[in-house]
């Protein structure tokens, strides 16, 4: 399966953080994307909101709206923002595709972006593509962290996370 997640996107651009702009509700922020689930994905792969959380196992990591772990790639670069899970990796590995509107609470604005992901946005932070992982099955999970030396569970700051899996 590793050798699924090697491929590479090629062309693929960032967006930097400078379509991020805040809102008037409560310490949200807001990212704009064009939205809708990559490669056949369902709708429950987009985002409405990513947040920074303590999980059990110690440190804090970066989740979506429902409380599901993000995560980075290795393999991805953040500066230019490139990802490089394809194919049978991203049946593992779920991007997350940025819809509309995306609230963020704990994560600094200035550190989403976004990056082209075949005709939509996969939402970045720190420029690192970020991703759900399907073995997470419950809120605060982190199943992935580790994951073949490569995968972890995104810091707020988008580093790697030091929570233990």
């Amino acid at each position: 399966m590793l050798a699924a997640c090697e491929s590479s996107n090629g062309g693929a651009s960032g967006t930097s953080a400078a379509g991020v702009a805040s809102t008037a509700s409560a310490p949200a922020t807001s990212a704009t994307g064009d939205g809708g689930p990559a490669g056949g994905q369902t709708a429950s792969a987009t985002t409405t909101e990513v947040r920074a959380e303590a999980v059990k196992g110690g440190g804090s990591v970066v989740t979506d709206g429902a409380g599901a772990t993000l995560y980075r790639y290795d393999k991805d670069r953040p500066n230019p923002s490139r990802w490089t899970c394809a194919g049978e990796c991203v049946k593992t590995w779920i991007p997350v595709i940025v819809p509309d509107s995306v609230r963020t609470v704990g994560v600094e604005k200035s550190l989403l972006g976004t990056v082209h992901r075949d005709g939509r946005k996969q939402l970045t932070l720190g420029g690192w593509p970020l991703y759900r992982y399907v073995g997470d099955t419950g809120a605060g999970q982190v199943n992935g962290q580790g994951k073949d030396g490569r995968w972890y569970a995104v810091a707020p700051g988008g580093g790697k996370s030091d929570v233990t899996g």
